[in-house]
């Protein structure tokens, strides 16, 4: 079998087709009369629950290189692959905050010019109050820089693999050690205010200073079991000869370790703000519980999220069964993006959702189109196995 991948034209087109049902989801919520708004929050949902795999990939990535583990070296294109939407969920995201800006869509109500007048109608003491936070000056200028950075470091590392690729040189090597250290330190400042900016601040008269790692543990999460997916994908094709059971031993512990880690800040944060019962805290959790349509969802997000990992993955054998990774994976997958749902739909939609339509199913469908597209495009760039990294001979030989 081929070192490279080929992303073939049947594939292309059915990642065409995946696209093409995302257009036809928003066309068909135009046509039936759907809020503009709850089209507009999906957006939101999905552009962001995608680029949370590419952010997480990279962080992934530059995680290795920091510990330099030599476990992860075999598969090591295809945590490279994911990290590449990155740029295009961040390209996306920026436009999709800039038309809130120009008063296209009205999800962030910050964004209201109005909420700080205190002469006009819609004046908000609360919002008003953060004013200096939520000034155009200083927040472009910090997601510019956010953005900036995630994307220069992803290109940096990638770039170097594949000239290690070709030269052997192990000072790139050592240079994306160096990069790795100070991208992680960065990206643990940085990825909880990108949070409260994009995410937090739809519900703008509530924070929660739990809030930013609550989202990174479960964006970690879905990136390992993304990972777990592609490679299982590729080595059911014949690639990826060099993975042996114990890196899907490892995957899977990862997942099973990642799921409990979520549980956990979703614990601290849901259990101290229902303890200490201030109103302007509880208010966020009262949405999500006690209005019908997001009760079940909140629930079962929280029920499978936690107890699927915890009672299909602690064995040995279930981390190296195949299906049954792509089985829990895949519900894991909808179950994340489902606690994403819960954190955007309710301050942004409120009461007018009941159940899902055809607009989210088509969204995602479509959203998921264009990250695979990216992804296996980045794989069919390079071989699938790394030629020259110093760890290669190792990761080949892992066994636990």
């Amino acid at each position: 079998m081929s070192l490279q991948y080929t992303f073939s034209d049947k594939t292309k087109k059915f990642t065409y087709a995946m696209m093409g049902a995302g257009i036809l989801a928003v066309a068909y919520a135009l046509v039936r009369g759907i809020p503009a708004q709850r089209i507009w929050a999906n957006l939101l949902i999905d552009i962001f629950f995608f680029l949370s795999l590419g952010l997480g990939a990279t962080f992934y990535m530059a995680k290795k290189y920091a510990a330099e583990a030599s476990y992860a070296i075999v598969y090591k294109r295809v945590y490279e692959a994911i990290s590449g939407y990155a740029p295009v969920g961040l390209i996306l995201l920026a436009l999709f905050l800039l038309l809130g800006f120009f008063h296209v869509h009205h999800i962030y109500p910050w964004m209201n010019p109005d909420v700080y007048n205190p002469a006009s109608a819609h004046y908000d003491k609360i919002i008003a109050n953060k004013g200096a936070y939520f000034s155009a000056p200083f927040f472009w200028g910090r997601i510019l820089v956010f953005f900036g950075l995630y994307i220069w470091c992803q290109h940096l590392l990638r770039k170097r693999s594949l000239e290690e690729d070709l030269t052997g040189d192990i000072t790139l090597y050592k240079k994306n050690i160096t990069t790795s250290a100070a991208f992680l330190v960065l990206f643990g400042f940085t990825s909880p205010v990108l949070v409260w900016d994009t995410i937090m601040s739809v519900d703008t008269h509530w924070f929660s200073t739990m809030f930013g790692w609550y989202v990174f543990a479960g964006f970690w999460c879905t990136t390992m079991i993304t990972i777990t997916l592609f490679s299982l994908y590729l080595k059911g094709k014949g690639h990826l000869e060099e993975m042996n059971d114990s890196h899907f031993h490892d995957l899977g512990k990862w997942i099973f370790a990642l799921s409990f880690l979520w549980t956990y800040t979703f614990f601290c944060q849901f259990m101290l703000i229902w303890y200490a019962n201030i109103p302007e805290e509880v208010t966020y959790f009262q949405d999500r519980i006690s209005l019908m349509g997001y009760r079940p969802l909140f629930w079962i997000m929280f029920f499978i999220n936690f107890s699927l990992p915890m009672v299909f993955l602690m064995s040995r054998d279930a981390k190296r069964n195949a299906n049954f990774l792509k089985v829990i994976g895949c519900i894991l997958i909808f179950t994340h993006w489902l606690d994403l749902f819960v954190m955007i739909m309710p301050g942004t939609v409120g009461a007018n959702f009941r159940l899902f339509s055809p607009l989210e199913f088509g969204l995602f469908i479509g959203f998921a189109g264009l990250f695979l597209y990216v992804v296996l495009g980045q794989l069919a760039k390079a071989p699938l196995l790394v030629q020259k990294h110093p760890f290669l001979e190792e990761s080949k030989q892992h066994h636990i």
